[in-house]
């Protein structure tokens, strides 16, 4: 057990150190269970819990954050905004963010389906050489998508 101030009682009962934990107005806390003989400590537990708390959320905010980005590509798409689009998601992937490339078929588009295949294939081929493909291309009714990150 290990009280308040830091000094160590190697061998000591637990109603011992109840009783002591009781005399400090403090809480007896299991810190290690699994060790030969269980550490105890005597502390504030409310506290303890706060700064738990408080740790956990500043590692979460500290956290990279990454977004899915959607980009939409069109059947019958022309190679300029083509090219807008290609930029766009280097720059989307270049801040570490995800990319959903998506493919909207519309009336007689959804008959040639595994051209459209292709080209979402196609322009994922041309977007810089680091991109990686989280999520093959997958057919979804009368929408084609596939998700890429850096």
């Amino acid at each position: 057990m290990i009280d308040q101030n830091g000094k160590s009682y190697p061998n000591i009962a637990t109603s011992e150190a109840l009783r002591m934990a009781q005399d400090a107005e403090l809480d007896l806390v299991e810190v290690n269970p699994t060790a030969e003989l269980p550490v105890c400590k005597i502390m504030d537990f409310g506290q303890y819990q706060y700064k738990q708390s408080r740790a956990a959320q500043e590692a979460k905010q500290k956290s990279k954050k990454t977004e899915t980005k959607g980009l939409r590509l069109s059947f019958k798409i022309g190679s300029g905004d083509l090219l807008t689009r290609k930029k766009q998601t280097e720059k989307f992937l270049k801040k570490g963010h995800r990319v959903r490339i998506e493919m909207m078929l519309r009336g007689r588009e959804r008959q040639h389906k595994d051209l459209a295949e292709q080209k979402i294939k196609d322009f994922i081929d041309s977007i810089e050489p680091t991109a990686k493909i989280e999520q093959p291309v997958q057919k979804k009714g009368n929408t084609i998508s596939a998700i890429i990150i850096s």
